[in-house]
């Protein structure tokens, strides 16, 4: 028997899609900007408050809470990523996360080394590096992508990676168009180098089964507000690269690994709420581990969004004046799909989605501003990540249109 998404069960995780807008059931289709935070990170985050919080290292009771609150979330996130817990560390947000570890990282570096970027990722996994970079007069090389493949140009890894080379930071998937990239084949041709390799996973997350060191990565950061969680960012650095990591930090705060990275006091509710997503997660999935019941979730999740993402890509190719952004079907894809409309600004296009029919979709080059620049698309594209298959007229002529899809909400919310 194959195993599918109980949908009507999902939605009732989630109670942000109880909202209406102007009598209209509002649909979330900007997803890559955030997911809703489903019942399970609710109730822990209100449980922490409700139940009094603590700072750590204290003998009182909500001291003590707070801690075991913490190691459990280290061991949930070990579990999707599949790394061992004391490698798990938390912090405001990827972005900040990252910026950390770049400026630690880099105080090992030389005017000379060499560090690889690339043209698809969101700028939080290129900025911090470029910035750091620049402050230790080492040299930033460019991977290209293909504009009208939407992948990257990965045979010209061949004369970009040399012994200088010291880092090479991919995304997982891309957050403006959804392209899926061969981070293993990255990863192994770097580290013939000797260079480390940081990942961004954020917008890959909520999508797929995710195994840091499967994929050969050194360092893999995410976002827990992407996977129905609350706003905290998740790092999680092989332990040799953790433990030698030169960090900025305070005088008396810990040196061991993870807490070096984790400067200042945390957000110990949200961090309450991230295992608690995960636990939700697991319960899509089956198994005897919560691993197991993660990855099994996540195939789930994979194949009832392709699904979704595929009537979605095929109805949009077929309209007048309609630009789809996408890579060949033979390459793996997160559901994001981006696209343009002749003659029509996309705020115009997502106003009008909103007021007319409570459809939340964005517009906006997504941080992805040097794929959107190669694309010629400065601040004009409109990203959706579910299937928004409404009628969608302007001027009497169809611009958007398919079967009503508010009855096949994705696990995602």
């Amino acid at each position: 028997m194959t195993l599918r998404i109980d949908v009507e069960r999902v939605r009732q995780q989630f109670p942000a899609l109880a909202r209406t807008h102007r009598g209209q059931q509002v649909v979330y289709l900007d997803g890559p900007g955030g997911s809703q935070v489903c019942q399970f990170a609710i109730d822990a985050v209100s449980a922490y408050m409700s139940r009094g919080g603590g700072n750590l290292h204290g003998v009182f009771p909500t001291s003590v809470e707070t801690e075991d609150i913490l190691a459990q979330a280290r061991r949930s996130v070990g579990s999707l990523l599949n790394v061992p817990a004391e490698e798990v560390a938390f912090g405001p947000n990827m972005t900040t996360l990252n910026l950390a570890i770049s400026r630690a990282l880099a105080r090992t570096w030389q005017p000379g080394d060499e560090i690889v970027v690339t043209e698809l990722d969101h700028r939080a996994n290129v900025d911090p590096w470029r910035r750091a970079a620049k402050d230790r007069g080492v040299t930033v090389k460019w991977l290209k992508v293909d504009t009208k493949t939407l992948t990257l140009d990965l045979k010209a890894l061949d004369h970009l990676l040399s012994p200088r080379t010291r880092l090479v930071a991919v995304g997982l998937a891309s957050n403006a168009v959804g392209t899926v990239t061969d981070v293993r084949h990255i990863a192994s041709m770097a580290h013939a180098m000797g260079a480390l390799v940081a990942v961004d996973a954020v917008h890959a997350a909520p999508h797929m089964v995710i195994d840091r060191d499967a994929l050969g990565a050194d360092m893999l950061l995410c976002s827990a507000y992407k996977f129905f969680g609350p706003h905290v960012g998740v790092a999680t650095l092989r332990r040799d690269v953790f433990e030698s990591l030169d960090t900025y930090k305070l005088e008396p705060a810990p040196s061991s690994i993870p807490d070096k990275l984790e400067t200042g006091t945390q957000n110990h509710a949200g961090i309450a709420g991230v295992g608690a997503a995960i636990s939700y997660i697991s319960t899509l999935g089956q198994g005897a581990t919560l691993h197991e019941k993660l990855v099994r979730a996540f195939d789930l999740i994979e194949a009832h969004e392709d699904a979704l993402a595929w009537r979605m890509r095929q109805g949009l190719q077929d309209l007048p004046g309609v630009t789809l952004y996408s890579a060949a079907p033979d390459i793996r894809k997160t559901p994001t799909i981006a696209f343009t409309v002749d003659g029509v600004a996309p705020r115009e296009i997502c106003q009008e989605m909103v007021d007319e029919y409570g459809i939340f979709i964005a517009d906006g080059d997504f941080y992805a501003s040097t794929l959107a620049h190669k694309l010629g698309l400065d601040q004009t594209g409109v990203r959706a990540r579910w299937p928004c298959t409404v009628q969608y007229e302007r001027g009497g002529r169809r611009l958007f249109g398919g079967p009503d899809s508010r009855s096949e909400t994705s696990p995602l919310g």
